[in-house]
Formats: structure tokens, sequence, C-alpha cells
């Protein structure tokens, strides 16, 4: 049966579908954004509290690696779909960073099927959100014909390094985590009650939000054609055979190759569009965020997790 969460992302693409009036204000979308953000940080911060930070080392160094990679794969792809470079290395910014809340439904996902995976998983997320849109930076520059000056591109990487660093949802996921690993399980008990059991409720109400823009995102995906939906669909089937083969090779456990495809599998729709209309502004923003939004968010929230749990059963035998 489909997690509960899910109907709700449903019932926010049906409201926009029918041109209901349904909104949810500004101010609250805001605010459960930062809630999730900081619970799952905290969440993972808890976990990572009981093991040495060397014994997660490899993990880091391969998720990061691997969002490094992931743009470097799909540039050529998007290329010899005829994209040009800059929306070429935009798309494939998108695809190398990663989707909060994708990781948050998985893992709600994991837990209601009562598979086990490592609790420290935040700490993949945060590692993620900032190489696939340096490596997209960089092939938007090589790509690039009409090079900037040495001084204006030094400025672009100068405010990127900063607003990916420094932004909104690397730092509460940093901020969470670091919170968590140093207070511990004792230190946060007094704050659990409203940031760990309430968690499953604010997503479902995250994701109805999710649904609504989600649900106007559909009229673009028209324009846009057939490519943008093969993109969104086939790239994270592809890729998450990439996240499935780094969580074998770091030998994690069923549940942890499961978020690791989704991962892979996953496309930002906050940090990036952010990031590329800075660094790289000849791309199309809204061409990004449909695919990212319009496309891989529904893809994968409803039909791809499903295949990514199955599929690490499958290769663990788990």
């Amino acid at each position: 049966m489909i997690d509960v969460v899910i109907f709700f992302f449903l019932l926010g693409i049906f409201a926009r579908l029918v041109g209901s009036d349904l909104r949810l204000p500004e101010a609250l979308y805001e605010t459960l954004s930062i809630y999730l953000l900081l619970a799952i940080g905290l969440k993972g911060g808890i976990e990572l509290s009981q093991q040495p930070m060397l014994s997660v080392l490899p993990q880091v160094l391969g998720v990061a690696l691997m969002g490094f990679t992931v743009p470097l794969i799909l540039y050529p792809i998007l290329r010899s779909l005829r994209f040009n470079a800059a929306d070429s290395a935009s798309i494939g910014a998108h695809f190398g960073s990663v989707s909060v809340v994708t990781f948050a439904v998985v893992t709600a996902a994991l837990i209601r099927q009562g598979i086990a995976y490592e609790a420290h998983a935040p700490l993949w997320v945060a590692v993620l959100e900032a190489p696939g849109l340096i490596a997209g930076v960089l092939l938007a520059r090589l790509g690039d014909k009409d090079a900037e000056s040495t001084a204006s591109v030094r400025g672009h990487w100068a405010t990127l390094l900063h607003d990916v660093v420094f932004g909104k949802s690397v730092l509460l996921l940093l901020g969470g985590l670091i919170i968590g690993a140093v207070a511990g399980t004792a230190g946060t008990e007094p704050i659990k009650a409203l940031f760990i059991d309430p968690f499953k409720g604010v997503l479902a109400l995250f994701l109805l939000e999710l649904g609504l823009v989600a649900g106007g995102r559909l009229a673009e995906v028209k324009r846009y054609g057939w490519q943008v939906v093969a993109i969104g669909v086939l790239f994270p089937l592809g890729l998450s055979f990439v996240g499935a083969g780094l969580g074998l090779l770091l030998g994690l456990s069923t549940g942890g190759v499961a978020v690791m495809a989704t991962l892979a599998a996953s496309a930002s729709y906050i940090a990036a569009p952010t990031a590329m209309r800075i660094a790289v502004p000849a791309a199309n923003a809204g061409l990004s965020i449909t695919i990212a939004l319009g496309i891989v968010f529904p893809f994968n929230v409803v039909i791809g997790i499903p295949l990514y749990i199955k599929l690490a059963q499958a290769l663990t035998g788990g």
C-alpha cells in the first residue's frame, strides 16, 4: 500500500488540476521547510553521536564523488539531445544535488515497511548538496565559448560557494547534525516531542504544498515536450543503479542501499535553482525546475521509491 504521506501529495496535485483555491500560507510553507531540515539533521546527528566519525568517512567521500560525477555523466547525454551547454550543465547539476524531501519520503517508507537503514543517512544528504552544483558550474564554464572575465568568474564562484555552504538547506541540515551529535540522545530528549514525534505529520503538510506546486508545473511539462518527460523518468531510473552500486560498495544495509539509490535518483529543486541562477545565468531556470519538481519529484515519490526499495532488496537479498 502507498505510504499515507503520498496521498497528501496527490491531493495537492488534484487540487491544482481542478482549479481549487487551496493554498498554504507562504509563512507556513517556510516554517515547515525549516522544521523538516532541522528535524532530519537532528535525527542524523543523534545517531552520529553514537559512532566514531572515522567510520563514516568512506561514506562521505563516496557520496561526494557520486554527486560530482552525476553531472559529468549526464552532460554528454543532454548535449546529444540538443540541449545547449548551459542547460545541459544546469540540468546535470540539479540531478547531482539532492532533494531533501525525497529523502524524507524514502526513510518514512522504509520505517513503515520495517526495513532498517543507517540512521546517520542525513549526513549523506548534507554532503550531496554541493559537489553536483560545483560540477555543473565547471561544465557550464567549459562549454561557454564566450568566457567571462577572470574577475567576473571569481565573483560568481565566491557567491556560489557562499550560497551553497551558508544557504538555508545546508546550514540547517549541518546545524541540526552538529547539535544532535553534540547533545546526543539525552541532550535532545527535551525537544523530542517537537522535532522527532510529529515529523511525519509535518512531512504530510509539506507534501500537500509540493503537490500544489508540482500540479502547477504540469502545463510547463507540456510546453517543453516529450524530451523532458523522458529525462524526468529515465534519468532517475538509471541513476538509482549508480546509487545502489555505491551503497553495495560501501557495505550498506538493505535500507541504506535503498536510500542511496533514492538520493542518486533525486533532483534538487531548492538549492540547485538558486545556485544555477547565480552561477549560470544563461541556463533556462524554468526548464530545470520543471524537470526537477514537475516530473522527477512526483515520479520518485509515487513510483520510483517503491522500485528503489525493491532494487535494494534484490541486490542485497534483504
